[in-house]
């Protein structure tokens, strides 16, 4: 439930991408898994958990952890986490262009006119921008759509720095982390709950009294 949430007196909206504005966990999961399947399916389902347990971290970081920590490396070779970018990247694209968008954006967005929109994601960079355009919704966020390789607590902070994000600010994600970066940076947060993978959500939103809502569309009815 969310309480005490006054949409328009905010002047930048934060949105996480994955489970929030697009229904994409289930592909970056799947994704995870291919990339690394030909290590074998102990460490393919390794790499699975830590993605899932580490929800809104990029994929850098993520793969960077494999090699060194699962796969017990101690000096990845540059060459080898570049293969495993290449393949996950293969693998996400077209399950990102056919990814469910979540309902009621436009409507938000006519309810949030006076505000600054932004997509604030662990998600590559490059391809996010690829992907919202194809699906015509690059329009909605004319504060920008920043991705990966930086991750979001460093985003946060350049945009801030720059103006681009102002305060009072809002951000709106999925996992931990993205709880995590937006309290760091001085942003009220609300968690969606809608496609999140965090285990045991209820119980961690509870505890920590955090605002919660199913999906984004609902915070304007």
């Amino acid at each position: 439930m969310v309480n005490e949430i006054n949409l328009p007196e905010y002047k930048t909206i934060v949105f996480d991408c994955d489970g929030v504005v697009l229904n994409s966990n289930a592909v970056k999961t799947a994704a995870f898994y291919e990339a690394a399947k030909h290590y074998g399916v102990d460490y393919a389902t390794a790499l699975v958990d830590y993605h899932v347990s580490h929800g809104g971290i990029s994929r850098y970081s993520k793969f960077q952890y494999f090699l060194e920590n699962i796969l017990g490396q101690n000096s990845p070779n540059a060459d080898e986490l570049n293969d495993l970018l290449d393949r996950f990247a293969l693998a996400v694209k077209s399950g990102l262009m056919a990814c469910e968008v979540v309902e009621g954006l436009p409507e938000l967005r006519a309810a949030t006119a006076s505000s600054n929109w932004l997509i604030v994601s662990g998600g590559d960079q490059k391809e996010l921008r690829e992907v919202f355009e194809a699906k015509g919704m690059a329009k909605y966020f004319d504060g920008g759509i920043f991705g990966s390789p930086d991750p979001k607590n460093l985003i946060l902070e350049r945009e801030l720095g720059r103006g681009n994000i102002k305060r009072p600010a809002l951000f709106l994600g999925d996992s931990k982390y993205d709880a995590e970066a937006a309290l760091d940076a001085g942003l009220d947060f609300v968690f969606i709950s809608q496609w999140t993978e965090v285990v045991g959500w209820r119980e961690w939103v509870r505890n920590e009294s955090y605002n919660q809502c199913s999906q984004i569309g609902a915070l304007c009815q």
